[in-house]
């Protein structure tokens, strides 16, 4: 009975539209025979694209995106609503989950060599997709509407405001004015809500079509390179003579790998929930370390860490130059070897990137060159005195926030030189000169302290210094 309505209803939708022949045949394309495990990120991205969606839709449905009552909205969404905190840990893992899998989709594509021709296209949206992936992540990061969200906006307007001729314009659209307010966070949400997810169905389609068109690229073989002249002849009777239909054939490790990672992510969520809400956001709050989600940390380091004068141009040239070779890349490389026993320098370049990024990564979440706000006073054992010039001089170099970004020992931060054994490489002069004028990142304390406090502190430092034999 359920068979036979089941098909006189896809008899009459097939018959209307068609939809259950087109699907049936996409399904049924062929497939190399080898294409196995190794295949299995692509389809796993767009798995995790949708778990964006739907728990996108269902957050949506509290959230408001008003500067008044954003937060608000996401702590009642947290604590209050039912399943809001898994819901929200739900979209926050599976957008880590989607930045992972396209990250590794490409790093297979690219060791594959199946960028070269005649799928140069493909590896061109795959660029796009990634980038789309990661601005719907920023954006998102914004919409907690938490100190640190906001702290993190303001920093890539700065970046974006350095951009020439039309930096100061681009900046103002996307602050939505001169400052950050609730404009910006409307305009950061249609962002992430509307125009990032259409893009990303617009292109996932595009990207599918032309995996369609040209099929999905058979493993690399060593010796046997790609010459555009017999490749599409040969790509023809290798699946003519063994290429097998994707479902159910090949499928079955997309659906396993699938299942897996969602269980992963809503464990994750069950388990550990969403990322916890910062303060509330605060223009008065000048003790601030903004540091985006641990997919953006790397890229955090790196702003961190770009020498003194090179960061208008690094920071606007570096990411356009990377996107402008990544989309280049098959265009002047579409032919010859596809191994990677053949291509050490692609595998070089991946290991590269890993090791960079991992080592990125450790320094933006370790942020050395970010004060340390919290810096506990120094103990009278560090001091060394508990009257006098000396110990006047360590109270003022925790009181003037100098302990924020200079360290003694093992206390306070690690933004600024060393201080522990200072009067080594200082004279007295030398002290006093610098703590008037200031340095690089380093405010002038000339106005900010009297002659006295200046004396004081300079005694304090000169007495830092190593042991004599």
């Amino acid at each position: 009975m359920l068979k036979r309505i089941y098909n006189r209803v896809r008899n009459w939708v097939d018959d209307r539209t068609g939809l259950p022949q087109v699907i049936g045949r996409t399904a049924r394309h062929l497939v190399p025979p080898d294409a196995r495990w190794w295949y299995v990120f692509g389809s796993a991205t767009l798995c995790a694209f949708m778990i964006q969606v739907f728990s996108g839709i269902a957050l949506v449905f509290a959230y408001i995106p008003s500067a008044n009552e954003a937060y608000s909205t996401l702590h009642f969404i947290t604590n209050d609503a039912p399943f809001g905190n898994f819901l929200r840990g739900l979209h926050y893992y599976g957008a880590s989950a989607m930045v992972l899998m396209v990250g590794l989709h490409m790093a297979q594509v690219f060791l594959f060599g199946s960028y070269k021709f005649p799928r140069e296209l493909n590896w061109a949206t795959g660029v796009l997709l990634l980038g789309f992936t990661l601005i719907m992540g920023f954006t998102g990061q914004l919409l907690r509407w938490d100190q640190n969200a906001v702290c993190s906006t303001v920093v890539a307007a700065e970046q974006v405001g350095r951009v020439p001729f039309i930096g100061k314009w681009l900046a103002h659209l996307i602050m939505g004015g001169d400052t950050i307010g609730g404009a910006t966070l409307t305009r950061f949400f249609v962002v992430h809500v509307f125009i990032m997810p259409a893009l990303i169905f617009a292109f996932v389609g595009l990207h599918l079509w032309l995996v369609l068109r040209h099929g999905v690229a058979e493993p690399p073989i060593a010796g046997k390179p790609v010459d555009p002249k017999t490749y599409r002849r040969e790509y023809k009777e290798l699946i003519k003579e063994h290429g097998r239909p994707f479902w159910p054939d090949m499928a079955w490790r997309d659906v396993v790998f699938c299942v897996v990672m969602i269980i992963a992510i809503a464990t994750l969520a069950l388990i550990f929930g969403a990322p916890k809400l910062g303060e509330q956001p605060d223009p008065s709050i000048i003790a601030a370390s903004p540091r985006p989600d641990w997919y953006l940390l790397w890229y955090f380091a790196i702003l961190a860490l770009l020498p003194h004068g090179t960061e208008k141009y690094l920071m606007v040239y570096g990411p356009l130059l990377v996107g402008l070779a990544l989309i280049a890349l098959p265009f002047v490389f579409n032919r010859g070897e596809r191994s990677p026993r053949r291509r050490p320098w692609a595998v070089a370049a991946v290991l590269m990137t890993v090791v960079m990024i991992a080592t990125l990564w450790v320094a933006g979440a370790n942020s050395p060159w970010s004060p340390d706000f919290n810096a506990k006073p120094l103990s009278p054992s560090v001091v060394g005195a508990t009257s006098g010039p000396v110990f006047i001089g360590a109270q003022l170099f925790q009181a003037k926030g100098c302990l924020n970004c200079h360290s003694i020992g093992s206390d306070g931060g690690k933004r600024g030189p060393n201080m522990t054994n200072v009067a080594d490489r200082l004279s007295k002069d030398q002290m006093t000169m610098k703590i008037a004028n200031g340095g690089v990142n380093m405010p002038a304390y000339a106005a900010n302290l009297t002659p006295t406090e200046m004396d004081s502190l300079v005694a304090f430092l000169q007495s830092r210094k190593s042991q004599q034999p």
